[in-house]
């Protein structure tokens, strides 16, 4: 039986965890078990108290055990780009082998090389991201396994962040006997869920709408170039409409997500709804008096974040991606066209079984790790040959590649 590539990701956010186990078949992500729970011990995105994080954690871990009927031991971890610094570096490296063909070991060789000694103290390594590959007759690739040369060089841009954005995860999971194997921003998850084959030649910029915070990020051909995180989102309509009608948050959370639209065209004046306030007396609010309120602030949020785009890239932007919980809302496409224009795209997951927006991270990471796998020819999977025969529906067999361990913990020492 040949291995079944199959890892899990966790995604913290200040609303929810998120846990998804994918199969990669045929360069496909199939999702094998989704969970999420209530965040807990997180702010804007930060883990402030892992004690109580802990509780949510292996709440999201467990409900995907119960599904595949197997113990997870190793994931990978989506962390915030908040603070996070880029950097363009390159390296080359000597091809040494008979007929100097270059093997998945080359490439893992000159991306240590080109990151080795380069990041800041007080930063903790992400990711290594080649924009190419260069051969010795200056022929640049994006794949150089199986061709010859005498050297291969490479230059990108490594991604690194601040310790406090990864070290509380990473000790919860730690307590939890659970392994990391790669560490990575959310927001490259997002554009690799997303991704078409021309976005490897164009400059996008992906917003994420979160819970606490926006995040906004460049990809030029690929490669994840800046990002900004702002603390606006889900949480200040949510403020907004608790304030104004003097209701609970977690009912101000509901109205949004199940009754008020994101454009006030569509709202109906005599469409209303009853609900408690904070004194337990029963009010009606109109669907389209909520939906002003909800369209004031969510004008708020897309205006910023296309200001900060603009701050952030210098090149002209080919198109934009939206995803994020928030981006649910029920019309959010027309208040996303009405600001940012035509070459705007609401994100929209495609996997079965986990179509929401705020799973676009977790899936997106889960493609992420598998694609760089093949380009280091590395087998993975969190569960041996031995356990993947006792998984639901373990009868058939994959062909496809790889993964080697999380580069940060390569590179110690």
């Amino acid at each position: 039986m040949k291995m079944r590539k199959i890892m899990a990701c966790v995604d913290i956010g200040s609303d929810s965890v998120k846990c998804v186990v994918g199969e990669m078949v045929k360069r496909k992500l199939n999702v094998l078990a989704v969970a999420d729970a209530p965040s807990k011990g997180v702010k804007n995105g930060i883990v402030e108290e892992p004690n109580v994080l802990l509780d949510s954690l292996r709440n999201v871990i467990q409900k995907c055990e119960e599904v595949i009927g197997l113990k997870i031991r190793q994931v990978i971890v989506s962390v915030p780009a908040t603070n996070a610094s880029f950097q363009a570096v390159s390296g080359t490296v000597e091809i040494n082998n008979e007929g100097n063909l270059i093997e998945g070991k080359d490439v893992m060789h000159v991306l240590q090389v080109a990151i080795k000694h380069k990041k800041p103290d007080d930063l903790e390594y992400i990711s290594m991201m080649p924009l190419n590959f260069a051969l010795d007759d200056n022929r640049k690739v994006k794949d150089p396994k199986g061709l010859t040369s005498k050297v291969l060089s490479v230059c990108g841009v490594m991604v690194s962040t601040p310790k406090k954005n990864v070290y509380p995860i990473l000790a919860c999971l730690e307590r939890l006997e659970i392994d990391v194997v790669d560490i990575s921003l959310g927001v490259i998850g997002d554009y690799f869920e997303y991704k078409t084959k021309n976005s490897d030649q164009q400059v996008c910029a992906v917003v994420n709408v979160g819970d606490e915070t926006t995040t906004m990020a460049i990809f030029n051909k690929g490669v994840l170039t800046n990002a900004s995180v702002n603390q606006l989102g889900g949480r200040n309509i949510d403020n907004d409409i608790s304030f104004i009608y003097k209701v609970p948050l977690n009912t101000a959370k509901n109205l949004k997500e199940n009754f008020a639209l994101a454009t006030i065209g569509d709202s109906i004046l005599e469409e209303d709804i009853e609900v408690s306030n904070k004194t337990n007396e029963k009010i009606k609010i109109s669907q389209k008096e909520l939906s002003e309120v909800v369209k004031s602030r969510l004008d708020e949020i897309l205006n910023f974040s296309k200001k900060e785009i603009n701050h952030l890239t210098k090149n002209e932007i080919s198109y934009i991606i939206l995803t994020g919980g928030l981006t649910e809302l029920k019309n959010f496409k027309d208040v996303l066209e009405e600001i940012y224009g035509s070459n705007t795209t609401l994100g929209k997951i495609m996997e079965i079984g986990v179509r929401h927006n705020k799973y676009s991270s977790c899936l997106g990471l889960l493609k992420y790790y598998a694609y760089y796998a093949r380009l280091k020819d590395k087998d993975y999977s969190i569960f041996s040959i031995e356990e993947q025969q006792e998984l639901s529906g373990a009868n058939f067999e994959v062909n496809d590649s790889v993964i080697g361990k999380l580069f940060g913990y390569i590179f110690n020492g």
